[in-house]
Order: C-alpha cells, then structure tokens, then sequence
C-alpha cells in the first residue's frame, strides 16, 4: 500500500512511496503530530542517487516489523537533501558534533518539542553486522532513552543545542595582512598531499583556490602548479571519468583514481569542466583535458539536458542488468569483463585498449574492468574507435547516430522500457538552479578557452530557462520539476547564479550572437537586489542559507561558509560583490564584500581549509583589476588565466591607447601597446 510519499515531486521521496513506513514530508503537520502525540521524530534524509540510501531503502526502510515499530513509536520524516539542504545542513551539522562523521542516509531523532537532536548515525542494517545493532534494536533503544531518560535527555540536547548555536556566532574582525597567503598556501597543501589513503573526491573549491596561488611566488612546500596539474590528470584520465561516454563520477573509492561511486552529479561536471578550461588557460594542455571536456559536454546534451533547455540533477549509481533483478546493481552499465571487451573488439583495439587503459582478466572491480588510463596523451583513431565500440554496446547505437538518449525517470521505466543496449541508471529530472548554475559557469569559461560557440549557446539556453520560469511572486525559487517552480532559493541558487550571470557577461563579451553581455548584467544585478534583500544579515555580515521569509520553524538560521563538494555560499558570493564592483564601480558592492569578508575572518584565521572560496573571494578583494580594451586583446586575454579579473570593451579609448588597467580604485597609466597592457594585467594580479 502506498505511503503519503508516493505523489511526491521528488524522485528520491517517491522511492520510499512504497514503504510499510509511514512516512511524512518535511511540513507543519508532521511536526505539530510529533509534538502532539509526544513522539520523537525519526528525520531521514538522502538523495535519489545515493547507494547506500537505496539499499536502506531496499532493506530496513521494507522491512514489515521494523516499519510497524517505526510508525508506533516514531513520527517518521524524509527530505531529499537536494530539495532541502538548509534542513540537512543543520542536522549533518549535528550528527558529526555526535559521532565525529558524517554522510548519507543521514538518519537522526529529534525531540518533538523543540527539533533538537540527540541520536544518529548513517547506514544502518536490518540484522546486526558491521559492529552495528541491528535497526529494530536502535530504535527500541532510542524510544526506551526517550522515555525513561528524561533528565539525560535534556542535558545532551541543551549541550547539542549550545554547540550549534555556538556555532553560527563568528566574531568579526579585521582583515590581517598575512591572510591570503595563509589561506592559499594551507588550501594548496590539502590538494597536494596524496601520501594517505581513502577516497578521492574532486574537491574542486580546493583545487581552484590552489591554481589561484599559482600566480605567486609564495614560500611553500609545495608546487602548486604541479599539484593542480595532477588534480587535472587525475580527473581526466582516471576512472572517475567516463571514457566511453563522457562525464565524471562522484568520487573513487580507492586513493588511486580507479573505481568509482558511479553516481554522476551534476554539481560536479560543472566545477570539473571550468577546472579544466582554466588549468588550459594556464598553458597546462593536456589533450585528455579537452577531450574529457567535450566528451562531458556530449555528455550533458545527450542525457543530461530536458526539451526545455534545462539541467537535470544526477544519475544514479546503480542499475538494473535484466528487467527480472528485484534490486539494481552498482556501476553494472560502465563496466566490462575481459571476454566482453575480446568480442567487441578487433584484436589491434584491444590490444592498444590494454596498453592505454587498466585492462586486465582479473579486472579491478568485481571482475570487471573501470577503464583508466595510462597517461593523458592524444587517443589513436583506433583507440577512439575502440571507444565507440564500447559506446554502442552500452547504448545500441554508435556517438554519433546518438544526439539525444531519453533517460529512464525511475525503476519501472528502466526495467520495462525496450533499451537498445544495456539498462540506464535512473536520471534524476529534477533542476536545481545552484547546479545548473555550475554547469553554466563551466560551460561560459569552457566557451570562452576553447573558442566554443556551441558552448556558449547552451549555458544561455539553460540560464534563459532560470530566467524565466523560476520566479513565483517575486521570489526565486530553487527546483523545477516538469516546467513547475518549487521550493523557495537558498543562498547557493542566489550566488551561484549571480557567478553564472557574470560568467555569461563575461563570455559574451567575445561572443554577443546569442546574447548581448549588457543583458547578463543587468540580471546579474537584479537577482543581487533580491539576494540583497531577503537573505544578508545586516547585523552579522553574509548570507543566511534561506531567507527571512521561510524556515522559522528551524532550530536556526545558519550562514554557509564551510566548502564541501560545492563552493560554500558566502565564498562565492563576496566574490561576485568584488566582481559587481568593477562592473558598475558602485562602492556599496566593494563594502558589503569586505563586510562579508571581516564576518567570516575568524573562521579563516582558525581554519582555513574549511573555507578555501572565502579565501578566493579575499583574493578577488585584495587584487581585482579591471581591463578596458576592445574585443579582439580581450580574446587574446581572456583565453589566458587571469582569475580576479574583469573585462570590459571600451571604444573610447584616447586615441593610440591600446588599453586600460584599473586596480580597485586606481587605473595605471595608459597602455599603448598590447605588450605593455598584459605586463600591467599581470603585475596588477599579484600585488598583494
């Protein structure tokens, strides 16, 4: 029998519509039911494309006992973090100041009269294994404390209570001079030390805070070209790339690159594209760069992109492998046994497959092969065409007789649909205005590197989508599912796609055949007013996550700072008011950036590597330069990385005036060759 979460417009809370649980949405009248009946919550929380919430949800969340405990002695909640991260962010938040870790399905109980936590955890399994109690046994635990503890109870909710709310007061202070460097070099370090073992995730807000101090001649331990460029090889020849048919995974769960979480996100095809353009524009160019650029561009037209012109959020990890399998398989629909590969392929593919990729009969994820490769050189025309081969076994037809592919929206799709190759893992429909705003900042810098004007179109295509479908009653609003708005933005939609905005300006610049920059612009200002408006704390300094007009039943209203997969919101946003800045020469923007900055100065002085896009923003603060030329020194300039920079045309310049170089609120002299030009551009970038 189906639950209340069955209709949801959420594809990860329409998973769970089948459960005995009797699961509520994150609203007013689940809550005031806890309090009413005096029923401690049990808050869960995930995403569509998360392995480990699906087999929580194919066991314990399935299991008849446990679900009637559950809805006897529980008021049971789900929220897809992705629709929801102000609510994940506090309870994740929470969990790690209990148990040291975190991580997804986050599984928490709170107090039905205040919200307040005071047991969680992750995974947990039906029957006990893995050191753990089985589940039923955790929750007669939890329901037993919760009624016969009570004192107990109070003293570690009051001192959960306190910790968070601790946590949310920085005190303000001054900029000290030494911070940048501080900040660049410590968030250069976490990128270059690859001595430990573990997983390995792109961390691209640490690695772009590491190529911007490759400008510097810093005193460090470490390269940081070097340990940028071996992010970039890393990514683009590893097996968190999707050789095949473009796009990246997640993470890998080895130190070495190879296997992969299979999910891909969006989020991060989006950081990983602009990464690699600017690791290009810093004449780091590596074919497998450009190659694994466009392959994830193919990727996102192909798979990714709806009629509309929008994004869709992610893909799943897992698949099904015949429509009879009761459960998916992980990573089944990207890996290949060595039999396979020696019946697809021609003996000469194969043989220069083995000698360009980790190949072997024993393979290296449960006997099957996740293709990485040697080096990031240029692929043979055989090897490419080995690649196809691949391709068309995976999705029944070759690259190029394959423009778009329609994606399975959930299970039943997948396992009754008549899929010409093997079955797809679900996508995740969904847009998100923060990770389509990603994807347009990758595309806009990628457009503009590589001279790509197929680039540039889409990015417009997908911000014109936001433009003009995300506004109900004045207010941007963060999903979009089918052609409906839903849920109220959060502080990353509004600076994320501010960035965006600008990064559009930016390419248009060079590029005006789908829009004019001045159009960008002026968006970009007017979100900015909005943002401005609902979300900054006159009082502190920065952004709160949700705005003044939502989420007063939270236990508080939190400012992001702390960079996780994504940049953090008030990095990105101190940013875009330095950006704002010299674009408008309006004071107010360069104030509010340092006020912001000063708010979140403690937190960089005690730990910054918890903030590297904080630290980027100071660089933009202390450094930004503004170069007036016309459009065709600008190309030239703009391919280069140049990353606290602002360009602008100017066809008023003096007579014999090849250009001009403005630093903050003082221009250099003149420049009358494009020589000396790009001399000032590169001293102005460096002079803090």
């Amino acid at each position: 029998m189906a639950n209340r979460l069955a209709q949801s417009k959420s594809l990860y809370l329409r998973k769970h519509g089948e459960n005995p649980i009797d699961w509520w949405p994150w609203c007013d009248e689940a809550l005031e039911k806890a309090k009413g009946e005096d029923k401690p919550i049990f808050l869960s929380i995930g995403y569509s494309s998360c392995h480990w919430c699906t087999v929580m949800e194919g066991e314990a969340f399935s299991d008849r006992a446990i679900a009637q405990y559950m809805n006897e002695n529980f008021v049971p909640i789900k929220v897809d973090r992705e629709e929801r991260p102000e609510i994940d962010s506090i309870y994740m938040q929470a969990l790690q100041m209990m148990t040291g870790q975190g991580g997804w399905p986050l599984n928490i109980f709170l107090s039905p009269d205040d919200l307040v936590p005071f047991v969680g955890g992750t995974y947990f399994p039906v029957q006990p294994r893995y050191g753990q109690p089985g589940f039923i046994e955790v929750l007669r635990r939890v329901r037993n404390f919760y009624n016969t503890e009570k004192t107990r109870l109070q003293n570690l909710k009051q001192e959960i209570r306190n910790a968070l709310v601790e946590s949310t007061l920085l005190p303000a202070s001054q900029l000290s001079e030494g911070l940048l460097q501080q900040g660049l070099t410590t968030n250069t370090g976490i990128i270059s030390r690859n001595d430990f073992g573990g997983p390995r995730f792109p961390m691209i807000p640490y690695a772009d805070t590491a190529l911007h101090e490759t400008r510097f001649d810093l005193e460090s331990r470490y390269d940081s070209l070097q340990a940028c460029t071996q992010r970039g090889t890393d990514l683009a020849s590893g097996g968190i790339y999707d050789h095949v048919a473009g796009g990246f995974h997640r993470y890998t769960v080895d130190p070495t690159w190879t296997v992969p979480h299979f999910e891909k996100m969006l989020y991060d095809n989006g950081q990983i594209v602009e990464y690699l353009a600017n690791l290009w524009s810093k004449a780091v160019t590596e074919p497998a760069f450009k190659r694994s650029i466009s392959g994830t561009v193919n990727w996102l037209k192909r798979e990714m992109t709806a009629s509309k012109g929008y994004f869709y959020a992610s893909q799943d990890a897992d698949n099904f492998t015949t429509p009879e399998e009761v459960e998916p398989e992980e990573g089944a629909f990207y890996v290949w046994t060595w039999q396979e590969l020696e019946e697809i392929l021609s003996p000469g593919e194969f043989g220069e497959l083995q000698a360009q990729f980790t190949v072997t009969k024993a393979g290296n994820f449960e006997e099957k092969n996740v293709l990485q490769r040697w080096n990031c050189n240029e692929l043979s025309k055989q090897l490419e065409s080995a690649l196809a081969k691949l391709f068309a076994v995976r999705y029944g037809s070759k690259p190029e007789d394959l423009e778009t592919f329609s994606p399975a929206t959930n299970n039943q799709e997948a396992k009754t649909k008549n899929w010409p190759g093997r079955i797809p893992p679900v996508t995740d429909t969904k847009m998100i205005v923060a990770w389509n705003s990603l994807m347009i900042s990758g595309l806009a810098r990628a457009a503009t590197v590589f001279q790509q004007s197929e680039y540039l179109k889409i990015a417009t295509t997908a911000a014109q989508f936001i433009l003009e479908n995300q506004w109900v009653d004045e207010r941007l609003h963060r999903v979009n599912y089918d052609g409906n708005p839903d849920v109220l933005a959060q502080s990353e939609d509004y600076a994320l796609l501010i960035k965006a905005l600008i990064d559009l300006h930016q390419a248009s610049v060079l590029d005006a055949s789908f829009k004019a920059p001045e159009y960008w612009f002026e968006k970009a200002v007017q979100v900015q007013q909005e943002f401005d408006q609902f979300l900054w704390s006159s009082e502190l300094g920065g952004y709160y996550n949700i705005g003044t007009d939502a989420g007063n039943e939270l236990l508080m209203r939190e400012r992001s700072y702390i960079d996780n997969a994504t940049p953090a919101a008030n990095g990105v946003a101190m940013a875009n008011l330095v950006r704002l800045f010299l674009l408008t020469e309006q004071l107010d923007y360069l104030d509010k950036a340092e006020q912001g900055l000063q708010a979140f100065s403690s937190i960089m002085e005690k730990s910054p590597q918890a903030c590297p896009s904080l630290f980027v923003a100071l660089d933009w603060y202390r450094n930004n330069t503004l170069v007036r030329s016309n459009v065709e020194h600008i190309k030239t300039l703009s391919s280069q990385y140049y990353p606290v920079t602002i360009f602008k045309v100017d066809t008023n310049l003096p007579e014999g005036v090849t250009g001009l170089v403005c630093q903050g609120l003082k221009c250099k002299k003149p420049a009358n060759t494009f020589e000396e030009m790009q001399q000032q551009l590169q001293e102005s970038q460096t002079r803090s």
